[in-house]
């Protein structure tokens, strides 16, 4: 016994397999304390009402500082999933450097443990820049990291001596256990953190109950009719939705202020009963994303209820040199917008329903701008809790310098729905699609067919050159490979860009063109 024990106390390095074993080990539990970090930082944040969470404040600042081209990038491959997938893509790493953390604590728990701080250190140095993250939006991050250096360093005892001694049986069922309670704890504080933090449920309740003013009819303009192509309004949750905002602002109707300041001669703060109280208005407009590829579908069309932005500016009397607007979002977005576009005919508006119902929370609840004929960088600020009356001079929004233009004008474009990815026989053929050139109009589409000559569309009814209007055309179509393009002319009679040009920095310009095989 006594020899064992001796050859034991001079047994300095396991076998290799055990050594595996053992970082393996680590691994999970760096893994471990990292998600149990995550899950105190959930709970943290719920009791503080901010959405500050490590994730979201990591993935919120590597949205502001992304460069132009790696947004349109995640856009063209992810579509209206981009958030989802840097949220993915956040997790993933910081359980990756988690797992190296772990590996490193078995030996030298300080090694680990460094990696820890300096994630946690990224993540509250994020939230700190966050314009909506308050006093209080960093201590999410910081619980987070000193509860996973608290787990770290329990795996790091009980894995050390596994290390030297990978048969040690007690060690071993000493990490099975630790594990167990760590997933199972990580998952009801997890839980805890969501019933916390359950504003998103109150929101939706307050949603729900809200009597608004609905519109006399849902039903589309008459005559607005086209065989096959997309719907002419956008349903609600078909509506795309390219934004900053990686956790959505749960804002509370009874808790919503506006404050309209600035060069104006009457400062306004309103309350969402306040515009009620308004005269409202039931208006369609199209919305066009500036990310927007040829052919693309960042684009629908959708009833729009709320109040005119005009009257609201009127009474709060602008100053004669003021050219712009600055608006703001609850989670810090702002946008530069020409004064003039929301003082002409064009029925800019703040709205709050949306095809009949109260905002969705995702595109804007509980009120957003609406200005026909811009794209959405420039106007359409969700979650709206500032408008201050300026100067372009005076002020760079949000997108400007990232490289986006200073203003916005949407560009007259054309696409074709139909036949795109269907099965074309021999024959008659429906070709059909949508054009728009909001608050400008569309006078005319035309298809071409393998580089022939241009062929008139028919266009549905004109319900407002705020909106896409739809077409479709007959196609005799022969049997092989063809290429279908199409263009529009606008109110005037000039047709749109054929020149290819990508979204930035003012948007994108070319025909879509598509390829069609005829059996």
């Amino acid at each position: 016994m006594n020899q064992q024990l001796a050859e034991r106390e001079h047994q300095i390095e396991p076998p290799p397999d055990g050594r595996r074993a053992t970082r393996w080990r680590g691994a999970v539990g760096g893994v471990l304390a990292a998600l149990a970090g995550l899950a105190a930082g959930s709970v943290a944040a719920g009791l503080l009402g901010t959405s500050q969470t490590p994730v979201v404040a990591i993935g919120s600042a590597f949205i502001d500082r992304v460069p132009p081209w790696l947004k349109e990038l995640a856009i063209s491959w992810f579509g209206t999933n981009d958030k989802t997938a840097l949220r993915a893509g956040i997790l993933i790493v910081l359980l990756a450097l988690a797992a190296v953390g772990g590996i490193l604590a078995v030996r030298r728990y300080w090694a680990g443990a460094l990696i820890v701080v300096v994630l946690g250190g990224v993540a509250v140095a994020a939230a700190m820049t966050r314009a909506d993250s308050g006093q209080t939006g960093f201590v999410p991050s910081a619980v987070a990291g000193l509860t996973a250096l608290g787990v770290l360093r329990l795996y790091s005892s009980r894995l050390e001596p596994l290390f030297r001694y990978p048969d040690d049986g007690v060690s071993r069922r000493g990490f099975l256990q630790l594990s167990a309670g760590v997933a199972i704890g990580s998952a009801a504080i997890g839980a805890l953190g969501r019933v916390i933090g359950g504003n998103r449920a109150a929101v939706a309740d307050a949603r729900n109950g809200l009597s608004i003013p609905m519109p006399p009819s849902l039903a589309p303009p008459a005559g607005v009719q086209v065989e096959g192509g997309v719907p002419w309004a956008t349903p609600n949750e078909d509506f795309y939705r390219i934004d900053t905002a990686l956790a959505v602002p749960q804002i509370m109707p009874s808790d919503w202020k506006l404050r309209i300041h600035g060069m104006v001669a009457n400062e306004l703060n309103l309350s969402f009963d306040d515009l009620l109280k308004r005269k409202v208005l039931h208006k369609w407009v199209t919305l066009t994303c500036v990310s927007n590829e040829v052919g693309g579908d960042l684009i629908g069309n959708a009833l729009w209820t709320g109040v005119l932005l005009k009257d609201l500016l009127e009474e709060a009397g602008p100053s004669k040199d003021a050219d712009a607007i600055q608006s703001t979002s609850k989670d810090g977005f702002t946008a530069g917008t020409p004064l003039s576009t929301l003082l002409d005919n064009r029925q800019a508006m703040l709205a709050f329903a949306m095809n009949g119902e109260p905002l969705p929370v995702e595109h804007g609840f509980p009120v957003r701008i609406v200005v026909p004929g811009l794209y959405g960088y420039v106007s359409a600020t969700k979650w709206l809790v500032d408008i201050e009356v300026t100067r372009f001079d005076q002020f760079e929004a949000y997108w400007t310098p990232r490289g986006w233009s200073e203003l916005g004008p949407i560009k007259l474009s054309s696409r074709i729905d139909v036949p795109l990815g269907k099965k074309v026989t021999v024959g008659p053929t429906t070709v059909a699609g949508v054009a728009w050139d909001q608050h400008v109009g569309v006078s005319k589409v035309e298809v071409r067919v393998d580089g022939g000559p241009w062929q008139q569309t028919t266009l549905a009814a004109d319900a407002s050159i705020d909106t896409w209007r739809q077409w479709h055309w007959t196609w005799d179509a022969p049997r092989g490979t063809h290429i279908l393009q199409v263009r529009a002319l606008d109110a005037q009679g000039t047709p749109q860009v054929e020149a290819s040009a990508p979204p930035a920095p003012d948007g994108s310009t070319g025909l879509h063109t598509i390829s069609v095989k005829v059996d």
